[in-house]
């Protein structure tokens, strides 16, 4: 058994934060991914097990810019690709990272492309 010292802050509010929040059909949960360079946003249904649709500041269509004008990009593609599934209403899952700059952005661009979360 590992102590929690070895286990880093980001990946105990993740734990924290799942274990409250799940993705079923009607809402699937809406999965933020933030490295140094990109960033990853997936549309996920727990319930199925299966990663619904996925975008990222690598995929076609995202502008070259800096961090949080293509997180809203990102989360602007997210929401187009989920109203062309039937995808009206999801649950934002941060991932552990705090819910400011490229993160938030990613959630304002989503609402702004007609998500409800």
């Amino acid at each position: 058994m590992s102590s929690k010292k070895n286990i880093s802050p980001r990946v105990r509010r993740q734990a924290r934060v799942r274990k409250k929040l799940t993705g079923s059909d009607a809402r699937p949960r809406v999965c933020v991914f933030r490295s140094n360079k990109h960033i990853y946003a997936q549309v996920i249904s727990d319930a199925q097990g299966k990663t619904l649709a996925a975008v990222s500041s690598l995929s076609d269509g995202i502008h070259d810019g800096k961090g949080i004008e293509v997180a809203k990009q990102v989360g602007m593609a997210l929401a187009k690709l989920c109203r062309e599934k039937n995808i009206n209403q999801v649950v934002f899952d941060r991932n552990g990272f705090l819910y400011h700059g490229r993160v938030k952005a990613v959630a304002d661009g989503a609402r702004e492309g007609g998500l409800q979360f």
